[in-house]
């Protein structure tokens, strides 16, 4: 009913007011086509607290000098941001790990192992920065743009799958690589299964799907249903297919399962390969960190190991054996063959315009993605450039041994949650005139989502066992009982210690098997008068070697898990590649990590006692000599 608007009966019966609809407050919203300032304002008003209260208290610090006023500066700061939720609560939780140590207020170590340790935080920094990257799909992105970019040849295509894996795994974990990677391989098999069956040229389009994560059976050209009458070949072909659909009935279908267990073995291998690369590409290389951090200062040394350093000795190894993993699919898989179904124009064709479609389907970068890959690749370049050795960093900025990895790792993902997931409104279209609203790159929901929380239980687990083997003795007996091996040459030692892990860890967690072993290793090391990091480098990339079962690690079981690939094929073609990759660990340590981290010779902190002199005594004639 309408309402009346005849004057005499105003004072009995009132219009009522139309409902508020979101259309209706989207025209009050603003006359002029955009938000009122006010309105701006007032949805970035967490950004302006942020920004602003740590500058009106900045007189604080900077004109009394003195250490409990900077205390007190760091108290004021977070308890406005705990009152005012500018942050959220456990984000703001993580403020004295990075401000502490700017302020030489304590260290990021001793403010860290009041959380757990400063090496299980700097992954924690590390995982947020994941979690962003996930969250937006900015690493599906990166992975089609490198596809399309390397075209779908056989051996480049298999090139780029490994690159692309490689290097996300890297950042991110390789579990959520793998599970990323997989969906897109199977669609590309798809094409090359539509376009394949001896080269002939189909022109009939196919429906493409994206959710669609199962090979479909591979059939004859002609229906196995309906074999022409007196073709006693086809009959048999048939029945064959019947009898066994996966089984191939032809040169082609026989390529094409190869080429399906070769690009499906490539992706979880490639993601264990990539985590050897960067300190924080798995929980193995994340373990070394916090071992060498303990021993070291328990002898009063600085650990050389920080993320620029490993690079130098995890990426050219890395790299190494992804070749060789190229290499060996070649030979096994394809048996060196590239022709009939994956040789053609059509396949070809077809593969370019369904990694075009995905990418396309993502449309153009959004303005999360540009702030996303912004924050890593600053993170990126602080990790490398803190610390040069000899040749300086920011680190010395700050007071020395105050600022650590874990300072940038934790500062960064704290701006991800401060910065707005959506753009200025001098940047947005004129018709985007809705009601403005903040949201930031990450809230603490994604975080507690997508973060593999029981990692960091493991960790520490990890190093309170290691803790205990130490002030028990055990670390030191095992080391005695394994000073048989001392007799042997270093190297040979070394190999048959590397070739027993990449075994060992093909049946348990690779991260629970680095945490027992790592004190061992540098026990036998320094037994031998060699820098305890001599053992432990090659030992823990060797745990990463999990290639030859499906329970080995999660990229395996995720791969296994589609049926593409047998059990036998990914143990024939992991115990090759183990085989194969140990001695690049040995020749890698021999080489550009000796001549780096001087693993040879005994830091002057680790000797103790007449027996350890003895030991680097020898180590410097040989040397010498």
């Amino acid at each position: 009913m309408e309402p009346l608007t005849n004057s005499s009966h105003s004072h009995s019966r009132q219009p009522q007011p139309p409902p508020v609809t979101q259309q209706g407050l989207d025209t009050v919203v603003g006359q002029c086509g955009t938000p009122t300032i006010r309105m701006q304002l007032w949805a970035l008003r967490n950004v302006f607290i942020v920004f602003l209260i740590p500058l009106v208290l900045l007189p604080l610090p900077v004109v009394v000098n003195d250490p409990k006023t900077d205390c007190a500066y760091v108290i004021l700061v977070m308890a406005v941001f705990w009152v005012t939720e500018a942050v959220p609560i456990a984000a703001t939780s993580l403020i004295p790990i990075f401000l502490f140590p700017m302020m030489g207020l304590l260290s990021a170590r001793t403010v860290s192992a009041t959380y757990v340790n400063d090496t299980s935080v700097m992954c924690f920094g590390s995982l947020i920065l994941a979690v962003a990257i996930e969250t937006w799909g900015l690493h599906r992105r990166i992975a089609l743009r490198i596809l399309v970019f390397v075209g779908a040849e056989p051996r480049r295509l298999m090139a780029g799958l490994m690159a692309v894996t490689w290097f996300l795994s890297v950042w991110i974990s390789n579990t959520a690589t793998t599970a990323m990677m997989t969906p897109i391989v199977l669609t590309i098999l798809q094409q090359l299964k539509t376009s394949g069956h001896g080269g002939q040229d189909k022109d009939k389009d196919i429906e493409q799907s994206s959710n669609s994560y199962e090979l479909a059976t591979i059939a004859p050209d002609n229906d196995p249903g309906k074999p022409a009458e007196g073709d006693v070949e086809c009959k048999e072909r048939t029945a064959a297919a019947q009898r066994s659909p996966s089984s191939p009935t032809s040169e082609d279908e026989t390529l094409h399962l190869r080429m399906s267990k070769a690009l499906s073995l490539s992706i979880c291998f490639a993601a264990n390969i990539g985590g050897i690369a960067g300190l924080t590409g798995t929980g193995s290389n994340v373990v070394l960190k916090g071992q060498t951090d303990i021993i070291f200062a328990n002898n009063n040394v600085t650990s050389p190991v920080t993320f620029s350093a490993w690079l130098v000795y995890g990426a050219p190894l890395s790299l190494l054996v992804l070749i060789l993993l190229w290499f060996w699919m070649q030979i096994y898989m394809l048996r060196c063959r590239c022709c009939g179904t994956f040789s053609n124009q059509t396949a070809t064709r077809r593969v370019n315009d369904a990694l075009k479609e995905e990418l396309k389907k993502l449309g153009p970068i959004s303005f999360p993605q540009w702030c996303t890959m912004l924050f890593f690749g600053l993170l990126t370049v602080l990790w490398v450039t803190r610390d040069f050795g000899n040749f300086g960093g920011w680190g010395r900025i700050f007071k020395p041994k105050f600022a650590s990895d874990s300072t940038p790792a934790i500062f960064i993902s704290f701006l991800l949650f401060i910065c707005p997931a959506d753009p200025p409104f001098c940047f947005r279209k004129q018709n985007d005139v809705g009601e403005p609203t903040f949201r930031p790159l990450l809230t603490w929901k994604d975080v507690q989502e997508k973060m593999a929380w029981s990692l960091y239980l493991l960790f520490g687990a990890g190093f309170s066992l290691a803790k205990a083997s130490q002030e028990s003795g055990l670390s030191d007996w095992i080391g005695e009982k394994l000073q048989v091996l001392a007799e042997l040459n270093p190297y040979l030692t070394m190999l048959i210690l590397c070739y027993i892990v990449s075994f060992a860890t093909q049946f348990m967690s690779n991260v629970a098997l680095a945490t027992l072993i790592m004190p061992i290793m540098a026990q036998m090391a320094i037994n031998i008068g060699f820098s305890p990091l001599f053992f432990m480098f090659p030992v823990t990339v060797a745990t990463s070697f999990s290639f030859m079962l499906p329970i080995a690690t999660p990229p395996n079981a995720i791969v296994f898990s589609y049926g593409t690939v047998g059990v036998a094929d990914m143990a024939i073609s992991g115990l090759v590649m183990n085989i194969i990759s140990v001695p690049v660990i040995v020749l890698a340590t021999a080489t550009w990590g000796n001549a780096f981290f001087d693993l040879e010779i005994l830091p002057s902190g680790f000797v103790k006692g007449p027996t350890a002199i003895s030991h680097l005594n020898a180590s410097i004639s040989n040397t010498t000599t």
